[in-house]
């Protein structure tokens, strides 16, 4: 077996994958759905509806407010309490739609059936159709970056996709989502790469999975044996090999510049597993996005789990599913522990891109104290980017921007490695991000002033 891998950097931290063999659960309507109106990058939609209004699943609650936007429906049916802020992962209040949740009626347009519909049993389905289906139903990147995916599936002029690299890696420790969705839904994933294939004019197509999950590779393997088109692709355990530029290179073995540059430049158009199973439902089953697969975890956590969860429902409620909060003081976290955001609340709600509500004890969470630099280049070493994430990290906290620039803080993709090998315990990455997001501004107000 040909086992693949990036060959910048990269670090194996420990997995603490608790969940990988439990059965997707279906958790329990919230009281309240909370609905953030940006919950993708790009412009936040505009509300469609007010307080008052009655609401079913799958109604549209909330419109694009752009090109780079994607629409929000509702998860639950019932009434608009309100059209005002909550409190998302970012810790601060942003615009949000409230509803009250009564009963669980859905849209009669969606396909509720568990038929598989298969691309060869639409003949009508053109490129130009899917992608609009997958428009009009809100599918966004369902790994966490949350980019609207028909952009992906439209290259700009002069630029041609070769093929599409679906992302089954999860690489970030504790995170078990995509790995039982790939093992319970294994032959929608196929239809939703296939409806990929064809939007983006392809004719082939890879499977990324690492190869702490064998089932799953077996899995897949056996399911595309009689596809020459689609080939599943064992890779090595290494973080981040979910990053998109990663994955791009340990698959077809191209790296894509620095930004602006995307991989869809090197030929590539890479979506998560998850996505694909969204695509699926979009397109075959008239389904709105507005349910995931989530894990939630922790080594303390009574009875952790993985569980299909509505957009919506406050991470309190998972987690008093799981047997409530652990005793302590612990650190909430949407996401894995090396990229996910920690938490002000637990009223914080599950939206497109939560693919993990994980509980860190305090003994894991500490930070130690920090050391002066030794320089003994390890976040050199093990950066994916090729950066010099010590450089970056002073010149930020010196504030001397035009010098994060110009050692090219824009191609950083903030996945902690930095930190996480430095003997030193600094605040590498805190820094960092501070210079990128500066940087990034300044970026924005110069383009404005052209």
């Amino acid at each position: 077996m040909n086992i693949r891998t990036f060959r910048i950097g990269g670090i194996h931290p420990e997995e603490n994958k608790i969940t990988a063999e439990m059965a997707t659960k279906v958790a329990a309507l919230p009281k309240q759905a909370i609905f953030p109106l940006s919950q993708h990058i790009g412009a936040p939609t505009k509300p469609v509806v007010k307080k008052g209004d009655k609401v079913k699943v799958g109604t549209l609650i909330a419109e694009a407010g752009g090109f780079v936007s994607a629409p929000i429906y509702s998860s639950v049916s019932g009434t608009v309490f309100k059209v005002d802020t909550a409190i998302d992962a970012t810790g601060y209040r942003v615009p949000a739609i409230i509803i009250n949740v009564e009963g669980d009626e859905w849209e009669e347009a969606i396909d509720r059936s568990d038929k598989l519909e298969t691309l060869a049993g639409h003949p009508e389905l053109t490129p130009e159709e899917i992608v609009e289906r997958i428009k009009t139903a809100g599918v966004t990147g369902m790994g966490g970056a949350g980019f609207p995916t028909f952009i992906k599936l439209c290259p700009p002029p002069g630029v041609k996709a070769e093929c599409v690299i679906i992302n089954a890696v999860e690489c970030e420790p504790y995170i078990t989502s995509d790995y039982r969705l790939m093992m319970e839904h294994a032959d929608e994933i196929l239809v939703g790469l296939e409806l990929l294939m064809k939007a983006a004019k392809v004719d082939k197509a890879y499977i990324g999975i690492e190869t702490n999950k064998p089932q799953a590779i077996d899995l897949l393997t056996e399911k595309t044996a009689g596809n020459p088109n689609i080939e599943v692709v064992p890779l090595k355990q290494r973080y981040p090999q979910g990053g998109e530029k990663q994955l791009v290179d340990a698959v077809i073995r191209r790296q894509v510049p620095a930004p602006p540059a995307i991989p869809v430049n090197v030929g590539a158009i890479v979506q998560n597993v998850g996505t694909a199973f969204a695509v699926y439902q979009a397109v075959m089953k008239n389904k709105p996005l507005f349910e995931r697969y989530t894990t939630v975890t922790g080594k303390k956590i009574a009875n952790p789990g993985n569980f299909l969860v509505r957009m919506g429902t406050p991470m309190r409620e998972l987690i008093d599913a799981c047997g409530g909060m652990p005793e302590g003081n612990n650190k909430l976290l949407a996401g894995g522990p090396m990229m996910g955001k920690a938490l002000t609340s637990t009223e914080v709600p599950v939206c497109k891109g939560t693919n993990s509500v994980t509980v860190i004890s305090e003994e894991e969470a500490v930070r130690k104290p920090v050391q002066p630099c030794i320089r003994c280049a390890k976040c050199v070493s093990v950066c994916p980017m090729g950066l010099e994430p010590f450089l970056l990290a002073t010149a930020s906290a010196m504030h001397n921007w035009e010098k994060v620039e110009a050692e090219g803080v824009t191609s950083c993709i903030e996945c902690g490695s930095c930190q996480f090998t430095c003997p030193s315990h600094r605040p590498i990455l805190d820094n960092v991000r501070l210079g990128k997001s500066t940087v990034m501004g300044l970026i924005r107000a110069r383009n404005a002033k052209k």
